[in-house]
């Protein structure tokens, strides 16, 4: 199987609803998307889909900027156009203020999970964020989930506090994790390793799909948005 990401269309939101209420104890109103999805200054929400054969190109136009996830992984990062009927699998969403760009969500269909899903979707985030000239990452994640936490480490995020009782659902402490500034030499090259070894991963399950292995979700706290 072959895994892609695109932006986020109103078209996705039934979609995506459903693997938000597979994946978290609250769910945000398909209105919140839908308003989220107009505001492509100061929110980016991308989802990943899954293909039996690898994905075409973008056609029609080339972006104007090329990330780095697009330049390692261009069969991968396709922002068709048209109406999509591939399967989604996951999403996730960003919002900028001033400079600092705030991971909102990441989920992946649980099917899915344990296929490097999840990390894909961080990479189109990160190129989301530089595409909106922020200049560092940060986000909340429970204390608890360990896996994620993980996850975030490899890409350079690194605690640097709690928010108490933050997660409505159980009373949860939240870990603050932030990365460094992201445009650096630095960040730069430490991404681009990472993601060659991301694509040789995302290769070999492509010619081998491996066996579902359950994940833990990544969300701060949604309620505050409704």
């Amino acid at each position: 199987m072959y895994y892609y990401i695109e932006p986020m269309r109103d078209g996705d939101v039934e979609r995506v609803q459903e693997i938000e209420r597979q994946s978290f104890s609250t769910s945000w109103s398909a209105k919140t998307y839908h308003d989220e999805l107009r505001k492509p200054t100061s929110s980016r929400y991308i989802v990943a889909r899954a293909s039996s054969i690898p994905p075409p190109p973008r056609a029609g136009r080339q972006p104007e900027r090329r990330g780095l996830l697009t330049s390692i992984f261009p069969h991968l990062f396709n922002a068709a156009l048209t109406e999509n009927s591939d399967p989604l699998v996951g999403y996730a969403g960003l919002w900028l203020a001033v400079d600092e760009g705030h991971i909102t969500t990441i989920a992946v269909d649980p099917p899915q999970r344990g296929r490097a899903v999840g990390e894909l979707l961080l990479n189109g985030l990160i190129d989301q964020a530089l595409e909106l000239s922020a200049t560092w990452l940060t986000l909340e994640v429970r204390v608890s989930n360990q896996s994620a936490q993980n996850l975030y480490l490899k890409y350079g995020f690194r605690a640097a506090g709690t928010r108490q009782r933050y997660y409505t659902d159980n009373g949860e402490d939240a870990l603050i994790m932030w990365t460094d500034p992201i445009h650096t030499p630095e960040y730069q090259a430490r991404l681009r390793a990472l993601r060659h070894k991301l694509y040789d991963r995302l290769a070999m399950q492509a010619k081998a799909p491996a066996a579902s292995t359950p994940g833990t979700p990544i969300r701060p706290n949604l309620e505050a948005e409704g």
